[in-house]
């Protein structure tokens, strides 16, 4: 028994030198290589009691990752969901790395499309379900269409 808990130990500490690990990132791992899932439920507590493991640092370091790649808010709220991750302030995150959801769809809108002031409704359509499953909002996809003053033509 004390050897299996040391071997769930030793590759939960593999995987978290790499990168920062979900509790329930780490437990899918440790399942996936048919460990014990109780023993790996005890392991992964204690590792997260002695600060080994952190669902707010991983929260944090997996937005900053994914804002970089140009993902906006909605998205990235389902994804740390989805992982089981702690809630995140996310405007609070932007604020730390100097930038605004504006300042992040813009870059991403940009990098994609090339500036333009008048583009056609189905171009627009295009780029706004783009956005959309980017994860900006309506809103955030409006204020950017006011922000770089496109005019759609009919």
């Amino acid at each position: 028994m004390e050897q299996s808990r040391q071997t769930i130990k030793e590759v939960c500490l593999r995987l978290l030198a790499r990168r920062e690990h979900s509790q329930k990132e780490l437990l899918t791992k440790l399942k996936q290589r048919g460990l014990d899932t109780e023993q790996a439920k005890i392991v992964i507590d204690e590792l997260a009691q002695e600060n080994w493991q952190s669902n707010e640092r991983f929260s944090e370091s997996f937005a900053r990752q994914r804002i970089r790649k140009g993902y906006g808010p909605v998205r990235i709220c389902y994804e740390l969901q989805q992982k089981g991750a702690a809630a995140l302030d996310l405007d609070k995150l932007l604020d730390d790395m100097a930038m605004t959801w504006l300042d992040v769809i813009e870059q991403v809108y940009l990098n994609k499309y090339p500036q333009s002031t008048s583009i056609t409704l189905a171009d627009w359509s295009k780029r706004y379900r783009f956005l959309q499953q980017r994860g900006f909002s309506a809103d955030l996809i409006k204020q950017l269409s006011q922000h770089l003053k496109i005019k759609i033509e009919r």
